[in-house]
């Protein structure tokens, strides 16, 4: 028996099989759930693409979380499909490339607004789309994946300012969603070379020395951790866990220097 065995969860983000967000749509399936994955843009291509990958096959929706109709449409399908929702993964974030890079002061409202909204809101905008699919469920999970914003990271500007909004927003849902039974939680990963990871300035520098500070090592291909824990999240595992955010660093985030 696996540990979501019966569970409907839609994943968003997967844009290569090395996504953070493939890794738990994989492991998931293995562990009994039914899946849906979601893209959007120019990326939706290669969503489908590598959807083929899987141990077994999905749907594929299409959700720009800028658009309230593509997130009512999902949930309209999502409704039709299922009925209810189990588990939800938000695996979503992009910047400009004016908001990387070590300058913070260099990118303008224009660019940061993009930020947030995707990073963010796009958090808010999915729940919010999904709620009564959510809270049909009884018991159900949102798993969003963070890089952990308690401090400022070389390159990271605008990106982490983002993420501390996620961090946020992810308590402030897990206060407002308890009550319909929704826990809400994120997951803190270290880096893995992964697409998102490429368009990050400096990410080489994360990945010589983050093995090298974590206590129990970390490998940047190895993207397997993550998406266990992200499972147990999506599981019956936490019942009375919500607004946490677990680290899956190595132990990165423990150590001083």
């Amino acid at each position: 028996m696996g540990l979501l065995d019966g569970k409907h969860i839609l994943i968003t983000g997967v844009l290569t099989d090395a996504s953070l967000a493939f890794g738990v749509a994989r492991l998931a399936q293995q562990e009994g759930a039914d899946v849906v994955l979601s893209g959007a843009g120019r990326g939706l291509s290669l969503t489908r693409r590598v959807a083929r990958k899987l141990p077994q096959p999905v749907d594929v929706l299409e959700i720009d979380v800028t658009s309230a109709e593509q997130l009512e449409a999902a949930a309209a399908t999502l409704t039709e499909k299922w009925g209810r929702l189990d588990g939800l993964l938000h695996a979503i974030g992009f910047a400009p490339q004016d908001c990387l890079g070590g300058d913070i002061l260099r990118a303008g409202w224009d660019d940061v607004s993009v930020a947030l909204e995707i990073s963010a809101y796009s958090l808010k905008a999915l729940v919010g789309a999904l709620r009564p699919l959510l809270a049909a469920a009884g018991t159900s999970s949102v798993v969003s994946l963070d890089f952990d914003a308690r401090v400022a990271w070389p390159a990271y500007d605008w990106m982490g300012v983002a993420k501390a909004a996620l961090e946020s927003l992810s308590r402030y849902l897990a206060r407002d969603l308890g009550p319909l039974g929704v826990r809400v939680n994120l997951v803190a990963a270290g880096p893995i070379r992964t697409m998102a990871a490429k368009s990050i300035p400096s990410f080489a520098a994360f990945e010589a020395t983050w093995g090298e500070r974590a206590p129990l090592g970390w490998d940047v291909n190895d993207a397997e951790p993550v998406a266990r824990a992200c499972v147990a999240l999506l599981s019956d595992w936490f019942p009375a866990t919500t607004g946490e955010m677990v680290h899956v660093d190595g132990g990165v985030h423990a150590m001083g220097a």
